[in-house]
């Protein structure tokens, strides 16, 4: 028995090296988890790595950003149940929800057949051998490639451009791609880009360094902008958190003075300084409270 033993294993070890010498990429158990990580491994072998702890993010915890979740929401569910959806390209100020939009759909739909791939930039090179792995499944994918920018001599910027549309390769009808950026055209826009446009009578041609900066975000068929929140906004946000957070009544004197305070200190007004500034203000009360 012991021997028959030593031969299993030792069968799974010539598997898995035959599969590294091949080159091929190792298919993990699509049925087991529900997000997974494109990673390169020592070797430069790459994998799909499972994420066993997602982000439980809803769209009901996301305020004051409805149109856009429903654009997000109604286009995935579209590709869900095999009919046509875009690409989408959600741009706009940081902190604004474009990350946790894209998780929050995904969570609400939690469907079997649903997965989420997340692919960092220094990866996008890798992208026609991630499309290679997944086509033909019986499940659906969501590339979800987070915080993109690019400079003009990023390699991984004409790989997603070739990809999304202009090359032989295409994406197959089992996966979309949902990208997210600061930066509404994905590469910085420079004074002397401008410097070459040519005016003909009353038309204008833009240079060609300025046609390139836009046209990888012109391929992508939806576009997804968010915007900086206002006071009111932003207090609400961080009256939700602090209700969601806090595990009971706790007595909210000055909170909106002190949030005020921290989003000045941060530079920025967003739903993420928010719920940074309710989780912490939470935590010193409940220690406070803890103490007496």
């Amino acid at each position: 028995m012991k021997s028959d033993n030593v031969f299993i294993q030792l069968e799974k070890v010539l598997d898995r090296l035959n599969l590294y010498l091949s080159g091929e990429v190792e298919l993990p158990d699509w049925e087991k988890f529900a997000a997974f990580r494109w990673q390169k491994m020592i070797g430069g072998r790459q994998k799909f790595q499972p994420i066993k702890r997602i982000d439980p993010i809803t769209l009901d915890d996301l305020k004051g950003i409805d149109k856009q979740k429903n654009i997000v929401l109604d286009n995935t569910a579209r590709f869900v149940r095999g009919v046509r959806a875009n690409n989408v390209l959600l741009t706009g100020a940081r902190g604004t929800g474009k990350s946790s939009i894209v998780k929050a759909v995904f969570n609400k739909l939690n469907v079997k057949h649903l997965r989420l791939i997340e692919v960092n930039k220094d990866d996008l090179n890798d992208i026609p051998i991630i499309l290679d792995a997944l086509e033909g499944s019986e499940f659906k994918f969501l590339l979800f490639c987070d915080d993109l920018s690019f400079e003009s001599n990023d390699s991984g910027y004409k790989a997603l451009k070739a990809v999304l549309d202009g090359s032989l390769l295409s994406l197959p009808d089992n996966i979309l791609i949902y990208a997210t950026s600061n930066r509404r055209h994905l590469m910085p826009d420079y004074f002397s880009d401008n410097t070459d446009t040519k005016y003909k009578k009353d038309e204008i041609h833009p240079s060609e360094s300025t046609e390139e900066s836009i046209s990888l975000s012109e391929r992508f068929g939806l576009w997804v902008s968010f915007y900086p929140c206002d006071q009111k906004l932003y207090l609400s946000i961080m009256n939700y958190w602090v209700d969601c957070l806090a595990n009971e009544s706790v007595n909210k004197i000055n909170i909106e003075q002190e949030a005020l305070q921290w989003a000045i200190k941060r530079g920025s007004r967003s739903g993420r300084v928010a719920k940074q500034f309710a989780i912490d203000w939470v935590g010193k009360n409940t220690i406070e409270l803890g103490g007496n």
